[in-house]
Parts: C-alpha cells; structure tokens; sequence
C-alpha cells in the first residue's frame, strides 16, 4: 500500500466479476466471437480521416482557386470575348463552356494525373512512413479490405476533385463570359445546353481514362514506404508517356501509349462527335487500369508489413 498498490477489496471483486462475464469464444471463422470484419476500417470513418488531412483540404482549395487565376490572367492579358475563332486559348473568353474547356485543357497535362496520383498513391505509403500500418492491419483489418476501402476513398476524392474543377469553371465563366454557345476551333456552335451535356461527358471520361494513373499510384504506394516516392512515380510516368506520345516517329506505337487518348473528350465539343477515339481510350484505361489495380492487390498480399 505504501507503493500506490490498488487491494481495495470491493473493487477487485467488481473487475473479477466483469472478467468472468466476458466471453472469449471462437467464432465459425475462426476469429474471436463478436468480430466482423466488415465493421473494421469503415468507408464514412477512413473518408472522414482523409478530408481533415491538410492534402486534402489545401489540393481541393487550389482546385477550386483555379477558374478565378485563369479569369485573372485573362483580365491582365488581352483577350475578346467575341472571338469566333482560334484553338481552346484564343476562344476561352468567347462563353462559359469555352472557359470551362480552357480549365481542363491547361490542367490535363499535368494537374488532373496528379491529383490522382497524390490521393491512391498516398493512401497505403503514408500509413506505412507512419508506421500505422502494421498497427491497422493487427486490429486486424484483412489485408484486401484495407486496400479495397482505401482505394474506394481515393477514388470518391478524385473523383469529386475532378468534378469540383469544371463545376466552378462553369460557375465562373457565366459571371464572367456569359451563358453562350460553345465554339469549337473547327467553327462549330454547340448550344449552351448541349454544351453542358458535352462537358459532363467529357468530365467521366477525364475520371474513367485515368484510372490508369490510379492504378500505378496505387501499386507503387504499396510497393514503398514513401509516399512521395509513389506519387512521384506515377506523375513521372504520366509525363514521360505524354513526351513520347509527341515523337511522330513513333507511329502506330503512340497508339499504346496511356496518355495518347487523354484529350480524346475535346472531341465532344463538336455537332458531329466521333466516338472512335473515345471508345479506344476507354478501353486503353481499362485495360492498364485492370494490370495496375490487380499488380496492386497481388503485392499488398503477400508484402511483409515491417511498418
């Protein structure tokens, strides 16, 4: 007692009797009985963790900041809003969904794979840099869960983040530019309602055709511990596929690139759509996005979790 030691007899009674009235059974599966699976690691609470991250909230911001430094930019620069021709720059100013397209079109290139990127190929590395995931996984979360809930979370925020850009772009551009047709640069006039239609196609097909990206950013996050390493990675693969899809004397090879259909949806803007190249670049997406995501799962099952 002169040590602090706790023998109040009362008291060691009421923690034995709680101990006899646990039950330690074991389940069908195996697994302690009460225990689920399914109610580890749920979507709502992992979601919920990853938009309180500083990432998140600061990428969604600049997301959302940037229709306003292209409007900027255009109101220090000359620009007419009367423009009737030119390529995607020269008609930006000429109505709301040309603005919209000039938003896509600058940040297809590099922002919108790396926002990808940075949500699936963060998600397993920075658990692991943390040295959180061994702890997660000894809940114990299953392994496929942990990868399948946290992929679904990457691609909820990607997916909202590519849609908060032409949101607020059309936001944007109305206030500022109007609610016109949309002016192709080969001269054709979309209405503003079929614009809109034109732009909410081209916006799934932007989230469907990179879902390449997704993919490697996901294996490459759990592949490493680092998880700008991850993300880095598969920014710099995008960019490298963009370089070569530039070399015409590449030809036909071009075709296999990732990122040859990546502006395949500019094509939506016209009266007379062509759906080859959309067609082919859903199906290039789709089939580096199966190899990624399953290279993905086969590693995070059989990696040895040391962090």
């Amino acid at each position: 007692m002169s040590e602090g030691v706790h023998t109040d007899p009362h008291a060691l009674d009421e923690l034995s009797d709680i101990a006899s009235a646990e039950h330690a059974g074991v389940g069908p599966d195996g697994a302690v009985e009460g225990y689920s699976a399914r109610r580890t690691l749920r979507l709502g609470v992992e979601l919920r963790r990853q938009l309180k991250r500083r990432r998140t909230q600061f990428l969604l911001g600049f997301v959302a900041l940037l229709p306003f430094i292209l409007v900027i930019a255009f109101e220090l620069g000359q620009s007419s809003p009367n423009r009737r021709s030119g390529g995607f720059v020269d008609l930006a100013t000429a109505s709301a969904p040309n603005f919209v397209v000039l938003a896509l079109f600058v940040s297809g290139t590099f922002l919108l794979p790396m926002i990808v990127a940075l949500f699936f190929g963060d998600t397993i590395a920075s658990e692991a840099s943390w040295s959180s995931l061994k702890y997660l996984l000894a809940v114990p979360v299953p392994r496929q869960r942990v990868l399948r809930q946290k992929a679904i979370v990457s691609g909820l925020l990607s997916a909202f983040a590519l849609v908060l850009l032409p949101l607020v772009s059309l936001g944007v551009g109305v206030l500022w530019y109007g609610a016109g047709d949309a002016i192709s640069p080969t001269g054709d006039a979309v209405s503003f309602g079929d614009s809109l239609v034109a732009i909410a196609l081209s916006t799934v097909y932007i989230i469907l055709q990179l879902a390449w990206v997704a993919g490697l950013a996901l294996a490459l996050s759990v592949s490493t511990d680092a998880p700008l390493g991850a993300v880095g990675g598969a920014v710099l693969v995008a960019i490298l596929s963009q370089i070569l899809d530039q070399i015409t004397a590449l030809e036909g090879l071009r075709n296999y690139l990732p990122t040859h259909y990546a502006f395949s949806w500019m094509d939506l803007i016209s009266t007379d759509v062509d759906w080859t190249n959309l067609a082919s670049g859903m199906l290039s997406a789709a089939i580096y996005g199966t190899v990624f995501f399953l290279f993905a799962g086969r590693r995070f099952a059989r990696k040895d979790i040391t962090s």
